[in-house]
């Protein structure tokens, strides 16, 4: 952390951070990191056509609001600068039903990171031959799952895994299936530029067959051997939230150098490489993403070039954009409930400084990325536009916890009031996924809007909901006047 989660005038840490000069318009919608439909109609945030107050009205708040041709757009966008190669969606960004339908009509592939994420795509209808299950830690349930389902690559994590994947691909062979196809996942010593807990291609970490120490190879030629199992090719990943494709280019010089170790030491040629992904999106106007297009074309020219120096045909590409895709087009509605002027200190000329501490009706239960990450995002005030003067505010949630901050520091309108709606950007990757039931806050619904009309894909948590897992409270109703967010005016899965 940079700093204390509670802020500057704790850990002995003083003054405040600096945010910089206030922009000229504190409203501003900056196309880099609001969704593509995002607009200001008589001062009022429009997402999908739709007006915020009216969505805040429909389904309540806390509110994740996904711009669906946002969404849709970024995996084409993909799909179109990979048009050789396969794209991978990530589960773990954000998954429910109607996203998996989304991305199997856009023809994507998908990345499953547990059983129970595999279980949901499957239940969606999404076609098992283009799944790829991961994980460091795949239990017998899991991969027995990923074998009768028939996905299309189990990617193999280390020799425990191989040990317990043999004997159930050995009794799908025996009853007359397949050999089941797997990719080897290679921990290459590339450092990403990025937070340390997102940063996965270095040595020691948990992910992966190490290249440096020659585990990579000897799991190939192990997994080569073994009748049962059939290697498709490698896997690399070097992180997230990647902004320079160096990275990218490394990593691929060393992997396709792997190809041509794998190759000698048994005459198997592999046709697949997938590296990965990772690529990062703007949540703040100065973030600076690097487009697919960019990427596709740098990974193809690196990889032809190391495979014309090693004599060997180029594989066909695998990338996973990570949050690229579901990031950016959803945004999170909130309502301010308390605002707490805090004395800083004395600012450059002796006057005080204060920073306002704008309560939120959620927090860290529905984004824990600013506590866990570090993360940094932006808002607005959405409900209304204002013309009085910026004042320094830190956004923060409602639970029992000092390091509960969804923004740290920001600029918002002066007069920003209990009863305003707060719109935070660019929470469509790892927010809802990560969401818990935190002092037993509820998990808020998710929205999809397009073309003015706004569809409820996940409903929200119920008291009822988490009474149901209680083992002494299964069978009693919440009391009647227990704090809860509005109901919906439309049930789940209607659209408004």
């Amino acid at each position: 952390m940079r700093a204390h989660p509670a802020g500057p005038l704790h850990g002995s840490i003083s003054p405040p951070p600096s945010v910089g000069l206030p922009p000229a318009d504190l409203g501003l919608l900056d196309p880099q990191v609001w969704p593509r439909s995002a607009r200001r109609v008589d001062g009022e945030l429009h997402l999908g056509g739709r007006p915020v107050t009216d969505l805040a009205r429909a389904h309540g708040t806390p509110l994740f609001v996904l711009d669906e041709a946002d969404f849709r757009g970024r995996a084409a966008d993909f799909a179109t600068a990979f048009a050789d190669a396969d794209v991978h969606y990530a589960s773990k960004a954000f998954l429910c039903g109607q996203v998996a339908r989304w991305i199997a009509d856009d023809g994507l592939h998908l990345d499953a990171c547990s059983g129970n994420e595999l279980a949901l795509a499957l239940a969606a209808g999404f076609p098992a031959e283009r799944i790829a299950l991961h994980g460091n830690n795949k239990s017998l349930v899991e991969l027995r799952l990923a074998v009768d389902s028939g996905i299309g690559h189990v990617v193999l994590d280390s020799f425990d895994e191989i040990d317990r994947l043999v004997p159930l691909a050995a009794a799908r062979v025996a009853d007359g299936g397949t050999p089941v196809p797997v990719l080897i996942r290679t921990t290459v010593g590339i450092e990403a530029h990025t937070h340390e807990f997102i940063a996965t291609a270095h040595e020691d970490q948990k992910f992966g067959f190490s290249l440096a120490t020659g585990d990579a190879l000897t799991a190939a030629v192990r997994v080569i051997r073994e009748p049962a199992l059939r290697l498709t090719g490698l896997h690399s990943h070097i992180g997230s939230q990647i902004f320079d494709t160096a990275g990218f280019e490394a990593a691929a010089h060393r992997v396709v150098g792997l190809l041509g170790q794998v190759q000698q030491a048994t005459g198997e040629v592999l046709g697949e490489l997938n590296l990965g992904g990772g690529f990062g999106i703007a949540y703040l106007p100065e973030d600076d993403p690097v487009g697919p297009d960019d990427v596709a074309r740098r990974l193809r020219a690196v990889v032809a070039a190391e495979c014309d120096a090693l004599g060997l045909p180029v594989p066909r590409l695998a990338v996973e954009p990570g949050r690229a895709i579901a990031g950016p087009g959803t945004v999170t509605l909130y309502e301010i409930g308390t605002i707490k002027p805090v004395r800083l200190g004395s600012g450059g000329h002796g006057a005080p400084q204060v920073r306002n501490y704008v309560s939120v009706d959620g927090g860290m239960s529905d984004n824990i990325r600013t506590a866990l990450y570090d993360a940094s995002y932006t808002c607005v005030l959405a409900n209304r536009t204002s013309d009085a003067p910026p004042a320094l505010c830190r956004v923060v949630g409602k639970h029992c916890e000092s390091g509960d901050v969804l923004v740290r520091d920001l600029w918002l309108p002066a007069d920003v009031q209990p009863g305003d709606l707060l719109a935070v950007a660019a929470t469509g990757a790892y927010c809802w996924s990560m969401a818990s039931n935190y002092n037993y806050l509820l998990k808020p619904p998710v929205v999809a809007v397009r073309d003015g009309v706004a569809t409820e894909v996940v409903r929200r948590q119920t008291l009822s909901d988490v009474f149901a897992l209680d083992a002494v409270l299964a069978d009693v109703p919440p009391p009647a006047t227990a704090p809860s967010q509005p109901a919906p005016e439309h049930p789940a899965g209607a659209r408004s």
